[in-house]
């Protein structure tokens, strides 16, 4: 399976990502901001990292970048797509996730080892974990408070696409402890928190962020296996000749 990692203007954590991608058994694309052809890749991360130094809103100049054009008509037809920290801003801000990502309530940078609860297994980015486990991955971000409307996050609840929420104490002020959400389809994740940064312990507070990675290998390994064979049924020949009449 090969994995595209973008590269923005000024992205810091695109190196990581790549790593964690190989560490979990698939193989790393190196993507660019402004090469639109993503190259074959069968799932993208955006990485975290002040793309473009973060001067607007986060991820509100990077959405215009050519490769998001490709990549959201990808995501849309189902493309694997993860958005982490400024991924995750990249993200809401090409309306490919609900809601918004706004400056800590409380004015400071933070950047610490964060407790999170896995809310949802049901998406191509969650399928490693279980219901409702606690892991520890590291947070690091200014603007991280994830905000919606009311009746969006009611909705948000009701259908299943809040992915994480923080656990203790709320490290950015994020509506409802909001640390992670998902598309309609589940194929489409943004988490604030760095995966990326726990996947071993010389460099990481633990190697729960992996499961991040290697949940993605296991979903495209299941929509790669042939549907199970069912008695009575005659799957259609894709190549049978076409009838001629006598």
């Amino acid at each position: 399976m090969k994995i595209g990692v973008v590269t923005f203007p000024g992205s810091l954590d695109d190196g990581d990502a790549a790593r964690a991608a190989r560490y979990a058994g698939a193989e790393a694309v190196r993507l660019w901001h402004a090469d639109p052809d993503l190259h074959g890749v069968d799932a993208v991360v955006l990485p975290g990292g002040f793309s473009y130094g973060d001067y607007l809103r986060c991820g509100a100049i990077a959405r215009f970048a050519p490769v998001m054009e490709t990549i959201t008509k990808a995501a849309n037809d189902g493309l694997p797509v993860l958005g982490i920290c400024n991924g995750f801003q990249i993200l809401c801000e090409a309306h490919l996730l609900p809601g918004a990502l706004t400056r800590n309530q409380h004015l400071h940078f933070r950047n610490r080892d964060q407790r999170i609860q896995i809310e949802n297994t049901q998406t191509a980015w969650t399928r490693d974990f279980t219901g409702s486990q606690e892991i520890v991955i590291p947070v690091k971000n200014g603007e991280g408070c994830y905000v919606g409307s009311p009746e969006l996050l009611d909705q948000l609840e009701a259908d299943g696409q809040i992915v994480a929420r923080y656990v203790g104490e709320n490290p950015n002020g994020s509506m409802r402890d909001i640390a992670a959400v998902r598309n309609e389809a589940g194929n489409v994740v943004g988490i604030m928190p760095h995966p990326e940064h726990a996947i071993d312990l010389l460099t990481g507070p633990s190697t729960d962020g992996l499961g991040f990675f290697t949940s993605v290998l296991k979903a495209y390994a299941a929509a790669s296996v042939p549907a199970p064979y069912q008695p009575g049924v005659v799957p259609p020949a894709e190549d049978a000749p076409e009838e001629v009449e006598a």
